[in-house]
């Protein structure tokens, strides 16, 4: 399996953009896929994630109310939207699959990364 991100770039804050993750090879229904992001110096932290099978969302809190994560399996495609952006979001954001929830070192495949820069 394949991960690649799009979707990334620069806005101000209060601003809002779409972070796109294509799925390539098989998944399985038992997957989670995540959202992680890295900001320089720091730990990678899980953002948001999504099982497969039953739909089912999770979001850590400064994600909450403000991103929403989603998935079109017509398009393989798993997306992020991000609203109200603040500075503090600056990172590289990562997307991950065949894993569980927010345990980062349970996925075992991930993408690229695509940097966010909120001024």
């Amino acid at each position: 399996v394949q991960l690649v991100e799009s979707g990334g770039g620069s806005v101000q804050a209060g601003g809002s953009l779409t972070l796109s993750c294509e799925v390539r090879g098989p998944t399985y229904p038992s997957w989670c896929y995540g959202w992680f992001r890295q900001a320089p110096g720091k730990q990678r932290e899980g953002v948001a994630s999504i099982h497969i099978a039953s739909g089912r969302t999770t979001y850590t809190d400064s994600a909450r109310g403000r991103f929403t994560i989603s998935q079109d399996s017509a398009k393989n495609t798993l997306y992020l939207e991000m609203n109200n952006l603040k500075p503090e979001d600056t990172a590289m954001y990562f997307c991950a699959a065949d894993g569980w929830w927010f345990e980062r070192s349970s996925y075992n495949v991930w993408g690229q990364g695509t940097q966010v820069t909120v001024s």
